[in-house]
């Protein structure tokens, strides 16, 4: 089965779906500089910064809803689609692997229903947030390309031992209707232990690359702000909103990394699926 065709006889839908996923990322960007503006404006008097900031809101919800209502509609019939499609093509003797598959393109399935609008918004907000504070502070911009490359190097490293883990995983996953049809408390304990032995590994792996990459963020939240001060940023609109977007900085690096593991799980899935 061929994920990618299955994706283009859909390309229309899917476009729509993308492009309001981008939309809503845009919105999302703007929300701490509005948040700059309304403070400034508002220790001058003028609610003006308020009101843009009540419509930037108004507009983020309505792009949000429609695009969720959408998606749900969308995904769910992706999923009927592949499913039949790849079930169909195995053999009749496997059920256990037929079981275990459907699980595995319903996890393939929700990771493009909710976790790529957050991949996408993540990386545009990356992108967009260092923008900004290059605008506000050379020096906290140079910071946030380091830690950006320190952080993505620790998961890089460990990404051969991620798939790893993964392929074990999933093999031992594979396993579990013919296991549970045996009707052997012993043999169901072996693998459920097994199963519980990968997924700790799997944890303990990821525990480890952020505690690294926490400690590194909260370093930079941290001199971000004495630097600011160094750098002669006075206005607490100003200080505010570049606070702001370090912190939506930090949100975005952390979190990407973790789409990068579940989309080194998702290759794994992808070439099992394909095997047929």
């Amino acid at each position: 089965m061929n994920i990618r065709a299955t994706l283009n006889q859909h390309r229309i839908k899917f476009g729509i779906t993308l492009v309001l996923i981008l939309v809503e990322a845009a919105l999302a960007i703007l929300f701490p500089l509005f948040i700059g503006y309304a403070i400034d404006d508002a220790i001058n008097g003028s609610y003006k910064g308020a009101i843009y900031l009540g419509i930037l809101g108004l507009a983020a919800l309505f792009v949000g809803v429609g695009r969720r209502v959408f998606d749900s509609r969308f995904y769910a019939q992706l999923y009927q689609s592949i499913g039949s499609n790849a079930i169909s093509k195995m053999d009749a003797n496997v059920s256990s692997k037929k079981s275990a598959r459907l699980g595995m393109i319903r996890e393939l399935v929700e990771f493009l229903e909710n976790s790529l609008p957050e991949l996408i918004s993540a990386a545009i907000g990356l992108i967009g947030v260092i923008s900004i504070i290059f605008t506000l502070s050379i020096h906290v911009f140079y910071g946030s390309i380091i830690v950006t490359i320190i952080v993505f190097m620790v998961y890089r490293i460990t990404s051969s031992r991620t798939i790893k883990l993964n392929k074990a995983s999933n093999d031992e996953f594979e396993k579990q209707v013919d296991v549970i049809s045996k009707n052997d408390e012993h043999v169901l304990n072996n693998h459920l232990k097994n199963m519980m032995k990968w997924n700790i590994k799997l944890s303990d792996l990821e525990a480890m690359n952020f505690s690294i990459s926490w400690i590194v963020l909260m370093a930079f939240l941290v001199l971000s702000i004495v630097i600011s001060v160094h750098d002669g940023i006075v206005k607490y609109g100003a200080l505010f909103s570049l606070i702001m977007y370090v912190f939506q900085y930090m949100e975005n690096v952390i979190n990407l990394p973790l789409f990068y593991q579940n989309w080194l799980r998702l290759q794994e899935i992808k070439h099992r699926l394909e095997e047929f």
